[in-house]
C-alpha cells in the first residue's frame, strides 16, 4: 500500500483550497507589514507586494465555489427534523 505523500493526501479540493487561502492571506499580511515597516524602494516591490493579496482573492473565489459545490451535493440528512435556524438558511 503506498503511503501518502505532501501531494497525495486524503484532504478534499475545498480542505486544499481553504489551506491555500490561509497561507495567502499570512503572505499578503506579512507583505504588507514588510511594506509598512520596512518601506523598500525597489522599484518591482510597489507590484510585488499586492500579489498575495490578488491570489487571495481568486483562493476565496475558488474556496466558495468549491464549498458551494460540496454542500449541493451531500444529501439532508433523513432522521432529523430541521430547525427554524437551519430553514432559514
Amino acid at each position: 500500500m503506498a503511503e501518502p505523500g505532501p501531494f497525495r493526501s486524503p484532504a478534499s479540493a475545498v480542505q486544499l483550497s481553504g489551506r491555500l487561502l490561509c497561507w495567502c492571506l499570512a503572505a499578503a499580511m506579512a507583505s504588507a507589514a514588510v511594506d509598512a515597516v520596512l518601506d523598500p524602494r525597489a522599484r518591482w516591490w510597489g507590484t510585488m507586494w499586492t500579489l498575495p493579496w490578488w491570489l487571495a482573492c481568486a483562493a476565496v473565489l475558488a474556496w466558495s465555489v468549491l464549498r458551494a459545490r460540496e454542500k449541493a451535493d451531500r444529501p439532508p440528512p433523513h432522521d432529523s427534523v430541521p430547525s427554524d435556524w437551519e430553514q432559514a438558511a
